[in-house]
This record gives structure tokens, C-alpha cells and sequence, in this order.
């Protein structure tokens, strides 16, 4: 399996041929990509590469996604606990919603906490105000998934995996399966 460093690598000449690949459709005229819509995909693509790492299902050890994060690096053990290495967390569709909301759960909780112990400090903070429109979350959520995807490809994880143990066990249930073991 490769390395941080060698996710990091796959998921950069990606970007570039991306990137590539969008200069050249705005040059001919095939289509325009704005300011905005490049931004967020690239924002979104390199926090997935970078800080939300597939890997961080191996919280407990020193994978890159977690040394990225720093000194906050610690918020990704309890992560990693509640996910087994390539299980669920690994999926193509589930997984990156997991540390998507796992994230935003320690947000919530912290505002939470913010709003109980210092109430004129959260009554100060800026609302954020992001857009409801599809066509904006569009090229982040592009970015985001991309960026996981290369890495389950990297991995050998197939979109049809499925959701790890989960998917393996309804595999096994179907009526079909269940018959050819009964012939055996």
C-alpha cells in the first residue's frame, strides 16, 4: 500500500493534469471555470488530500493527515478508534462523509461550549452566511471527493467494495451465494 508520501505525489499529478485540463477547455473556449468554482475545488482537493486523509482511521499512529493538523492533531484518535483501518471510513461514498461530519461535530461542540462559557465572544463571531445553491457546493464537493477517491484507488479499494465487512457480509447473504454453499 502506498505511503502518505506517495498519496500526496498521485494526488498532485492529478491536480495538475486537472488543472491542465481546465486551462486548456478555457483557452478553446469548451468551458470557462470561475474564480470561485477553482478556488473551492482546489481548497476542497487539498484539504482532502492533506487534512482529511482516508488514513485517519490509523489516528493512533503518525500518518500525515494527522501530523498535518499539528498540535490538533490529537482530535483524529478518537477517529480512528470508532473506525477499523479500510472499513467503513475507507468506502467511496460513506467514508468521506464520516470525517466531514466527525469534523463538524467537534465545531459544533466547540461553538457550543464557546456559547455557554463566553457568550458575548459567540454573540461576536461572524455568521457564516455560505450559500444554499447547489452550483456553489458543486466544485467542492468535485474537489473534496476527488482527492478521496484517488486515494481508495491507490489503495485497491474498488467502488464496488461496498462498506467493508458490511458489504462483504450482505454479499454473502444473497440467496444465490447462500445455494452454492449449500452445494458444496
Amino acid at each position: 500500500m502506498p505511503s502518505g508520501r506517495v498519496h500526496t505525489l498521485i494526488n498532485s499529478g492529478a491536480y495538475l493534469l486537472t488543472v491542465a485540463g481546465a486551462a486548456y477547455a478555457a483557452h478553446t473556449d469548451l468551458y470557462t471555470v470561475s474564480v470561485r468554482d477553482a478556488a473551492g475545488f482546489s481548497a476542497a482537493f487539498w484539504a482532502g488530500t492533506l487534512l482529511l486523509s482516508p488514513d485517519l482511521d490509523l489516528a493512533e499512529g503518525q500518518v500525515s493527515s494527522k501530523r498535518a493538523w499539528g498540535p490538533l492533531g490529537f482530535i483524529w484518535v478518537p477517529y480512528g478508534k470508532m473506525f477499523s483501518h479500510r472499513g467503513l471510513s475507507h468506502s467511496w461514498l460513506i467514508g468521506p462523509l464520516t470525517r466531514i461530519g466527525y469534523l463538524a461535530l467537534i465545531v459544533w461542540a466547540l461553538l457550543y461550549l464557546l456559547r455557554l462559557t463566553v457568550p458575548d465572544l459567540y454573540a461576536a463571531l461572524p455568521r457564516s452566511g455560505l450559500p444554499l445553491e447547489w452550483n456553489f457546493w458543486v466544485p467542492i464537493l468535485t474537489g473534496y471527493y476527488l482527492s478521496q477517491w484517488l486515494h481508495l484507488i491507490a489503495d485497491g479499494i474498488a467502488p464496488d467494495t461496498g462498506f467493508g465487512r458490511l458489504g462483504r457480509k450482505l454479499r454473502a447473504n444473497t440467496p444465490f451465494r447462500r445455494k452454492r454453499a449449500r452445494r458444496r
